[in-house]
């Protein structure tokens, strides 16, 4: 279910900021979470997905592409299931949808439809994210989702660095926007979070020939710690509330233990200041217990971070 919910907010995030008809195979191959091996199983996934997003009031219609109507793609007008913005701010929004978890009608538990016209619902470590974060970055998003559809080259700033790429596909993960793509310069494949893409420009169409067979959950799959030169064995515990956000995204490789009070993982890390990095997004729910010198390495990172 985790996944389905994730590949909702996906699809429905692309539409939404595609602007214009967009094809089942255009959906297929930029839309993180449709990595099915045949267009018989795509095309089964896809079928239940529009079911899901009409059964919670989204409409999907098929419009014409071009003026001749020779073809046909998806388009979602947030006109047609939108309540009028009341202007609520995220604490507002959390509220409401504490209430409408505790509030029951008939015996049952209000379902997110009302949140999804309101706005969406808030994302926490207990449970599955159920909207995209597409605040303030959401003309960076519709940008970056444009040039992907196009094969329009872009150009950003990125940890003070001038960064020239050919974006591949977008994915969502736990409240976060990533743009995956080749960097000219040392032709490989990277990912980039969006919130953090700075002087963001798009080029001109058809200036890159995607991969053929390009998934981006392929690419997302890839750990930024597995990449160096001298592999040590890591010890780290995860709390109960977001084992299961650690057991996504852990290696195959990797010893995991069940505890009473979550998950104690043994692992390789090559690359340890981007392990720390990813460690720290769990806040205090996670925490490197041995080498010494990787945790100490965290330690430093969280204390230099916290001078005023």
């Amino acid at each position: 279910m985790n996944k389905v919910i994730e590949r909702i907010i996906n699809l429905l995030a692309f539409l939404l900021t595609a602007g214009r008809p967009v094809s089942a195979d255009e959906i297929r191959f930029t839309v993180a979470g449709y990595d099915q091996a045949s267009d018989e199983a795509y095309r089964r996934m896809f079928e239940r997905d529009k079911d899901l997003l009409r059964g919670l009031g989204i409409p999907m219609k098929l419009e014409p592409t071009d003026h001749w109507e020779v073809e046909f793609g998806y388009v979602v007008d947030p006109a047609e299931y939108q309540l009028v913005d009341p202007g609520l701010t995220d604490e507002e929004r959390a509220a409401l949808w504490l209430a409408a978890q505790v509030v029951r009608v008939g015996g049952e538990p209000t379902g997110p439809e009302a949140m999804f016209k309101l706005g969406g619902a808030p994302g926490s470590h207990t449970g599955e994210p159920l909207a995209a974060n597409l605040g303030a970055d959401l003309d960076t998003v519709a940008a970056l989702f444009d040039a992907v559809a196009r094969k329009a080259r872009i150009e950003f700033k990125y940890r003070d660095k001038k960064r020239k790429v050919e974006p591949y596909g977008l994915a969502h993960r736990h409240g976060h926007w990533y743009v995956v793509g080749r960097q000219r310069d040392i032709d490989e494949i990277r990912i980039y979070r969006v919130d953090r893409l700075k002087k963001l420009s798009v080029g001109d169409d058809e200036a890159f020939e995607r991969p053929a067979g390009f998934r981006v959950d392929s690419a997302m799959i890839d750990r930024p710690w597995d990449r160096g030169d001298e592999p040590m064995m890591a010890t780290v515990v995860f709390d109960s509330d977001i084992a299961w956000i650690a057991r996504r995204e852990l290696p195959a490789t990797a010893t995991i233990n069940e505890t009473d009070d979550g998950l104690e993982v043994k692992l390789a890390v090559a690359n340890a200041d981007a392990f720390v990095g990813w460690i720290i997004g769990f806040v205090d729910q996670a925490e490197i217990v041995d080498p010494p010198e990787l945790r100490s390495r965290m330690i430093e990172h969280i204390e230099a971070v916290m001078v005023p």
